[in-house]
C-alpha cells in the first residue's frame, strides 16, 4: 500500500531532508587518501545524533545479523550496504559511495552520493557523472499523474547511452514512515506492474550503474553487494515528494 503524506508531513520530511544533507556535505569533506570508512561513520552518528535525529540504517536487517553502522561506505567494485571499518582504508583514485538515512520527528529521508577521491580514472569520471545525469534525468520524469515506468526509462536511457548497465537486482522504494515503503521503484523500463504518481507520494530514487555487465553478489558478511564481473560501480539517491507540477527534491540544499 502506497501511503500518502500530508503537507506537515512533508514538512518533517523536508526538515530531515535538509539535515541529512548537510550530513552528507560535512562527511563527504572528509573522505580522504588515508582515511578509513570507520572514522566517516563515526562522524556521521555524531552528526546524526548532535542534530536530533536516528540513524535509520542501524539494526535494519534479520535479527540475526543486523545492520551495525550509521551509513554504508562502498568502495570501486562494491555497490550499496557495504560496512565501515577501520581496515577499510581509502585511496587516491577510489570511488567511495556513502548511503545513509536520518529520522527526524517520526520521518526519514535517505540519500547516497559517489565521491571521487584525488584523481581519479577517466573511466570512474565518466561513470560518476553518467549516474548522477542518470537520476537527473528520472527525476524530471517524476509528477503527479506521470507513470513509474517514465522514472526507469530516462534513467536506463541515460546509462546505455556511455555503455553502462543498470543493476536490476536492487531497486529504489518509497520512503517516510518506514526507510522501505511502497513502491518498488525499478531504475530500467520494467515490466512491473506500473504505478500512477499522486501528489504527496515520497520517493527514495536510487541508480546504481555498473562499468561492466548488470550482474551483482553479496559477499559473505550479508551485506555488501559487489560487482561480478570487479569493475567499477556508482549510485547516487535523492528523496523526493511528488507535487503537481513536478517534485521536490528533499535532500538537496
Amino acid at each position: 500500500m502506497i501511503y500518502i503524506k500530508t503537507q506537515e508531513e512533508i514538512e518533517k520530511m523536508r526538515r530531515s531532508g535538509k539535515i541529512l544533507a548537510l550530513i552528507m556535505e560535512e562527511v563527504g569533506r572528509k573522505i580522504a587518501p588515508g582515511v578509513n570508512t570507520e572514522e566517516l561513520d563515526k562522524l556521521a552518528e555524531e552528526l546524526v545524533f548532535s542534530n536530533g535525529g536516528k540513524p535509520t540504517f542501524k539494526g535494519q536487517g534479520e535479527k540475526d545479523n543486523p545492520y551495525p553502522a550509521t551509513l554504508c561506505a562502498s568502495l570501486n567494485n562494491e555497490i550499496v550496504h557495504s560496512i565501515p571499518s577501520a581496515e577499510k582504508i581509502i585511496k587516491a583514485g577510489d570511488l567511495v559511495k556513502i548511503d545513509m538515512g536520518i529520522e527526524i520527528d517520526g520521518f526519514i529521508t535517505d540519500m547516497a552520493r559517489t565521491f571521487e577521491v584525488g584523481s581519479v580514472s577517466e573511466e570512474a569520471h565518466k561513470l560518476v557523472r553518467a549516474t548522477r545525469e542518470a537520476l537527473d534525468a528520472g527525476i524530471s520524469k517524476i509528477k503527479a499523474g506521470a507513470k513509474l515506468s517514465e522514472y526507469g526509462t530516462a534513467v536506463e536511457a541515460r546509462a546505455r547511452a556511455d555503455g553502462y548497465s543498470v543493476i536490476r537486482d536492487l531497486v529504489g522504494h518509497g520512503v517516510g514512515k518506514k526507510l522501505h515503503e511502497d513502491p518498488q521503484i525499478p531504475n530500467y523500463r520494467s515490466g512491473w506492474r506500473d504505478v500512477v504518481l499522486k501528489e504527496g507520494m515520497t520517493l527514495a530514487l536510487e541508480p546504481m550503474i555498473n562499468a561492466g555487465s548488470r550482474y551483482i553478489k553479496l559477499v559473505t558478511d550479508g551485506w555488501t553487494f559487489v560487482t561480478k564481473d570487479g569493475k567499477l560501480s556508482a549510485h547516487f539517491e535523492d528523496t523526493v515528494a511528488v507535487t503537481k507540477k513536478g517534485c521536490e527534491i528533499l535532500t538537496r540544499i
